[in-house]
């Protein structure tokens, strides 16, 4: 699946700099970050919504779909800002092993309660 995220990367690090009129990528990065924005806002409200059907009908399908509408236009933000999903990836290598609190903790510069106190 990586293969699929790197491809996908190389697309739309191309198409940041093409013709507005020769694909939605190109047309969305023309119209800004802001634009860009709006579409991942209105993708994660979509996703939401579709996990509440989802636990109320018992079906996933929707759910799936907009969580992959929303990955897509994330990855368009990361291009935009010049980033990939390698750089997202790290972040989560990193924070592999880590308890929640302690992770969190480490980016605020809080100290984590142990279980002792």
């Amino acid at each position: 699946m990586d293969d699929l995220l790197t491809a996908l990367d190389k697309v739309l690090a191309e198409r940041k700099t093409a013709s507005p009129a020769s694909s939605y990528v190109a047309a969305l990065n023309a119209e800004g970050l802001n634009k860009i924005l709006e579409k991942v806002g209105e993708e994660a409200t979509e996703v939401i919504l579709a996990a509440k059907d989802a636990a109320e009908s018992g079906n996933s399908e929707e759910v799936v779909k907009e969580v992959a509408d929303l990955w897509f236009h994330t990855m368009v933000m990361l291009a935009h800002l010049d980033l990939n999903h390698t750089d997202v990836l790290k972040v989560l290598d990193a924070r592999m092993g880590l308890s929640g609190l302690a992770e969190k903790a480490a980016r605020k510069g809080h100290n984590v309660v142990s279980d002792d106190a």
